[in-house]
């Protein structure tokens, strides 16, 4: 008889279970991979394009109270667009300056200069014409305003 029919061989459970756990948790891995690859980026709300953004803006308004909204942006498209324009360059010119070589921390501090002046006056434009648009709409669509962007919570909500 030799020493390996002598003692007889055990089997330890643990080994058993160790094997399924790290079966699971392969599998749960996989399963969060497939789940990445599968699912679709958020669609994005953001747009450059005051315009693009008036019009999401215009759809959780009342209708009477989106025609009024679309009425006043229309009426100042030129200023909008004039302003928007400088604002965008102005941004551009930022990264123009980012990609010289040299570098010419100068010239960035001037685009950057530029850029603030130009957004500021983007501010101004759009924000008169808000003023006027909030004095004609309801209270219905000032409260769509107010809680812009859609599911955001009223301030009150915020205070408790």
């Amino acid at each position: 008889m030799s020493i390996a029919q002598a003692f007889p061989t055990m089997e330890r459970p643990s080994s058993r279970w160790l094997l399924l756990g790290s079966l699971a948790l392969n599998l749960f891995f996989v399963g969060i991979a497939i789940a990445m690859m599968v699912r679709s980026p958020a669609p994005s709300y953001w747009d450059r394009n005051v315009f693009v953004r008036v019009e999401r803006l215009a759809a959780t308004l009342p209708p009477a109270d989106a025609d009024i909204l679309r009425g006043e942006i229309q009426a100042n498209r030129a200023a909008i667009e004039s302003t928007q324009t400088a604002y965008h360059s102005a941004q551009d010119s930022i990264h123009d300056v980012l990609r010289q070589e040299p570098f010419d921390a100068e010239a960035m501090r001037a685009a950057m200069a530029k850029t603030r002046a130009a957004r500021l006056t983007s501010d101004q434009t759009i924000q008169g014409i808000f003023v006027t648009i909030a004095s004609k709409i309801s209270a219905a669509g000032r409260q769509a305003l107010a809680n812009w962007p859609p599911g955001r919570k009223p301030a009150s909500d915020k205070r408790e």
